[in-house]
This record gives C-alpha cells, sequence and structure tokens, in this order.
C-alpha cells in the first residue's frame, strides 16, 4: 500500500522533515493544529499502532520526546500533547505521532483540533529550528 507519508519517506513528495533515522520521519505537518506540530512517522508502511512492530515502539517514542523537547526549546512552548488517531479521525491510514506544541490558554478543548496554515516560507522557519533543537539534544 502507498500513501502520502510512504511518498514523503521516499522523497516523492516534499516535506519539512526535522527528522529522520532508518526506521522514522517527521515532518511538520501542512495543516497544523498549532504552528510545529510534528508528525512522526515509520518509513516502512504500518497502517496502525495495532500494527506497530516491538521493534519501532521505543523508537517511536523516543523520537516522540526528542522532538517534544525540540519544540519546547525552538519555539518557547509551554508543552506538547502526544497522540496517535487509530483507524477514526486517521486521516491518512498509516501510523503517525502527532507532537503539538500546547501553551497555557491557547484554546485547545478535549479533542476538537482547528487547524491552521503556515504563511509563505514560514513552514521552513519553523522546521529548521526545531531541527537545530533537535539535532543540539543528545
Amino acid at each position: 500500500m502507498t500513501d502520502v507519508f510512504c511518498e514523503i519517506a521516499r522523497g516523492d513528495v516534499a516535506a519539512a522533515v526535522v527528522a529522520r533515522t532508518s526506521d522514522l520521519i517527521a515532518f511538520l505537518d501542512h495543516r497544523p493544529v498549532f504552528k510545529g506540530h510534528v508528525l512522526i512517522a515509520p518509513i516502512r508502511h504500518v497502517d496502525t499502532v495495532l500494527d506497530l512492530p516491538s521493534d519501532l515502539m521505543t523508537p517511536l517514542l523516543t523520537l516522540g520526546q526528542r522532538v517534544a523537547k525540540a519544540i519546547v526549546d525552538a519555539l518557547g512552548a509551554q508543552g506538547t500533547f502526544l497522540a496517535i488517531n487509530n483507524v477514526v479521525s486517521q486521516s491518512v491510514p498509516h501510523l503517525h505521532l502527532h507532537v503539538v506544541p500546547r501553551t497555557k490558554g491557547d484554546g485547545l478543548r478535549g479533542f476538537f483540533w482547528p487547524r491552521t496554515r503556515y504563511g509563505q516560507g514560514e513552514i521552513d522557519e519553523y522546521a529548521a529550528k526545531i531541527k537545530k533543537a533537535i539535532d543540539s539534544i543528545t
């Protein structure tokens, strides 16, 4: 099966990539809840969390931790929200972990996820800041 995340992982579709390992790719959501919203997906196709091989569980959450810290460091967020949709509300049929920047009073309530858009060139600026912060985490 192929989907847009498989295409991003192969380099067939452009994305603002902030991290890549041999197993995972992290990139900015093009329709973020808040600017700096990162998606982390396995490079090989995995449909849902129920299909996630055990050898990817620790690397996925470890990269999630690094991205969460980087978002706080790079963007001045007060925290992050991490989530995995499983089939329902999974807009792309490829497992992905959302790492969303949060600040007190940001208006995010429950599971209502309003979306925003990046301005011209803004997605690259956010990607560069987050990537630099990820690279500085040891």
